[in-house]
């Protein structure tokens, strides 16, 4: 995982993402370094967004923390794969760079036809990343779940996240426009 130190500084907080009907990219997004590839093989490199538990979540503002809600049903929301867009590479060329995930977007919009990633507020969640290893037996460009074999997947406890139509922690959001340069529009 790279920008590891950010993710924690955001973890230990509580991260927060937002999402909209019109989908919004994450901050911090996800990107990673690979190793162990075979150089000739080709790749594809997904990600997904799984939930954490069965838990919906409220935010109590006196305490400043995040408590369970109730109970909820993610059976009716299959995790969407999102495929970079690079995939297929051989090994050797995503061994050698920086695999980001800047361009992903969550929407809370079940009829997404745009390819976000479709999340419920005020849900924890976290991303995996999967390395697919090309396989002439089915297109993985086409793919929208994970092949049986040939996927190894990763996720790093520190990129878990609650899902939010608006920021409940106020750290977050001082965090959020210190480290993200796009939120330059909110500096002082």
């Amino acid at each position: 995982l790279q920008g590891s130190e950010l993710w924690r500084r955001f973890h230990e907080i509580g991260t927060e993402m937002i999402i909209t009907k019109a989908g919004r990219r994450m901050f911090p997004s996800v990107r990673v370094k690979v190793k162990g590839l075979e150089p000739l093989k080709q790749y594809y490199i997904a990600i997904d967004v799984v939930p954490v538990d069965s838990k919906r979540y409220r935010y109590v503002y006196h305490s400043s923390q995040w408590m369970v809600a109730g109970n909820t049903d993610h059976s009716c929301i299959t995790p969407r794969l999102y495929i970079h867009p690079d995939s297929p590479c051989s090994g050797e060329t995503w061994m050698r760079q920086i695999i980001s995930f800047d361009r992903v977007k969550l929407t809370n919009n079940e009829m997404d036809d745009k390819g976000h990633i479709i999340l419920q507020s005020m849900h924890k969640y976290k991303p995996r990343v999967h390395v697919i290893a090309q396989d002439s037996r089915f297109d993985l460009a086409q793919i929208q779940s994970l092949p049986a074999e040939g996927v190894q997947t990763f996720s790093f406890q520190e990129t878990e996240f609650t899902t939010v139509t608006a920021y409940q922690n106020q750290q977050i959001t001082k965090l959020k426009i210190d480290r993200n340069p796009f939120a330059k529009g909110f500096r002082d």
